[in-house]
């Protein structure tokens, strides 16, 4: 326990936030990741208690997934040679009017149900096109704010504060819906994206990490997907997130477990969603001060293993404090994996080509999110509940171990090396 507590004692851990840019940009993290909690939380909970189709919660993140990736190459190419700063606050602005639009159409009772699911999946469609350009544009930005000694500390802790925000917004989106009811819970998401709005508006303009443009968008956008799919690190580390995300996740899944396999209510729901982000939490506060950079390959794959293995047995449990229990074994294993990846993005990847590499590695992982909830729903109608969430577990699993014998640059990757370079 000593250890543990002189690890938070580190002084050179806590540099990061030296930096007053770097504490605009992580508190609208926070604020933007307590809008999506709280936004995502309150559609799950309202489409499945009018349809009881665990489809229709899969179609909310296919109706996110599809603009994100339609945009997201174009937006790396946009964070390359225009401020990011400015498509970060453009993004925020078209996350508010999500919001707003929300509460709009739930004070409107007129709806068929099918009206009402194609008006939210259209407003979740446009949140989708606010996270195509904003996730490669927060990724570069943040390069830009802060030393490259402190890329690994600064991704673990915009991960913890992250993680956290993702507890308080899941748990505080069951409590505003059973307490406030809908309509104010969208209208409180709203304000939360406007103070975000408000923190952006202090970082400086950053200038073009190109000096010369392009003339060929086409070229432009290939040179990103071509430097990735040449690098077999990043390559590696990509697909291992992209298939425990879009096969093992089931967090589309869990109002059906705590509606019909737990039996519990939308507090205990958003105890539910919360739990993996309490795990996650917890590891990323100590990898921000012990970042796992050593042996960064070897942790990540088995990072990837063992997220695999507690969603199987979240999926098994019938029990409803085991099953939080093996959420947040979950974000554990989760957590570790979001660092490691964050620091080999930012180490291993030039700064003409952060924007662009990021929006490939939104493809991969970000949007996998939103396809995986499709998946999740797809499955969970086709196989069963239970069954579709231990198969997705399983190819987790089965992926970390192929991935341990197929990939030995990555399983060897020690990222110490690349802080000198």
């Amino acid at each position: 326990m000593s250890s543990f507590i002189e690890v938070f004692k580190n002084a050179e851990a806590r540099k990061v936030f030296q930096f007053p840019e770097f504490n605009r940009l992580l508190s609208a993290r926070i604020l933007i990741t307590l809008v999506i909690q709280i936004q995502n939380i309150s559609l799950y909970w309202m489409i499945y208690q009018l349809t009881k189709d665990p489809l229709s919660l899969g179609l909310i993140g296919l109706a996110e997934a599809i603009p994100s990736l339609a945009v997201v190459l174009y937006a790396g190419h946009l964070a390359d040679i225009y401020d990011r700063k400015k498509i970060v606050i453009y993004s925020f602005l078209l996350f508010s009017l999500s919001s707003l639009a929300l509460f709009f159409l739930s004070l409107y009772q007129g709806l068929s149900t099918d009206s009402f699911k194609i008006a939210v999946y259209s407003i979740v469609f446009i949140s989708g096109i606010a996270r195509g350009f904003y996730r490669p544009a927060n990724g570069a930005l943040l390069a830009q704010i802060l030393p490259r000694s402190l890329y690994a500390s600064g991704a673990a802790w915009s991960s913890s504060f992250w993680q956290i925000a993702s507890v308080f917004g899941a748990s505080l989106g069951g409590i505003l819906i059973g307490f406030i009811g809908m309509k104010f819970t969208f209208l409180f998401a709203f304000s939360l994206a406007v103070l975000g709005l408000i923190a952006l508006i202090g970082i400086k303009p950053k200038p073009s990490a190109i000096q010369q443009k392009a003339d060929n968008l086409y070229y432009s956008l290939m040179m990103g997907v071509n430097f990735v799919f040449k690098n077999r690190i990043i390559l590696g580390a990509m697909s291992l997130d992209l298939i425990s995300v879009l096969f093992g996740g089931a967090v589309a899944l869990l109002s059906v477990f705590a509606s019909d396999v737990l039996k519990v209510g939308p507090e205990l729901f958003g105890v539910l969603n919360a739990a993996p982000s309490v795990g996650a939490i917890l590891m990323s506060l100590f990898l921000a001060f012990r970042p796992p950079l050593a042996n960064a390959g070897r942790n990540l794959i088995f990072a990837v293993i063992g997220f695999g293995f507690s969603m199987i047995f979240f999926a098994l449990s019938t029990n409803f404090w085991l099953s939080v229990f093996f959420l947040v074994l979950s974000g554990v294993f989760d957590s570790v994996s979001v660092v490691i990846r964050s620091a080999i993005m930012q180490l291993l990847t030039p700064d003409e080509m952060r924007g662009r590499v990021s929006a490939v590695n939104t493809m991969f992982i970000g949007s996998s999110n939103e396809i995986g909830a499709f998946e999740s729903g797809l499955a969970a109608r086709v196989m069963g509940l239970v069954p579709s969430v231990v198969f997705g577990g399983s190819m987790a699993v089965i992926t970390g171990i192929t991935t341990f014998f197929a990939n030995k640059k990555l399983k060897n990757l020690n990222l110490n090396k690349y802080f000198s370079e």
